[in-house]
């Protein structure tokens, strides 16, 4: 079980008309590269791990977004920390299994 889970919506400013796609995308593929265990929703992804590993994460991903020609960052996010270390997405959606 995991510390924290943390849910992400990020929405980089982009080029007039440019498709924000490939920069979530990317934002995706840092978390997955990361190894903590995650979930990708329609409009947020939600990750579980400690604090500090979460919060590393999502610097990286305003970073790459930076890298990626993005002048500025919004990020909408939600938190959940237990201080037992008891919390992981399995066991808050154990009772919807198929999503519904």
């Amino acid at each position: 079980m995991a510390e924290a889970l943390l849910s992400i919506q990020i929405l980089p400013k982009t080029g007039a008309g440019e498709d924000i796609i490939p920069y979530v995308d990317r934002a995706i593929e840092i978390i997955r590269a990361s190894g903590v265990p995650y979930r990708v929703g329609p409009l947020e992804t939600t990750m579980e791990g400690s604090l500090d590993e979460l919060f590393a994460i999502v610097k990286k991903m305003h970073a790459a977004m930076f890298e990626m020609g993005s002048p500025q960052v919004i990020s909408q996010i939600k938190l959940l920390v237990s201080g037992s270390g008891d919390v992981s997405i399995g066991k808050l959606l154990e009772k919807y299994p198929d999503g519904r």
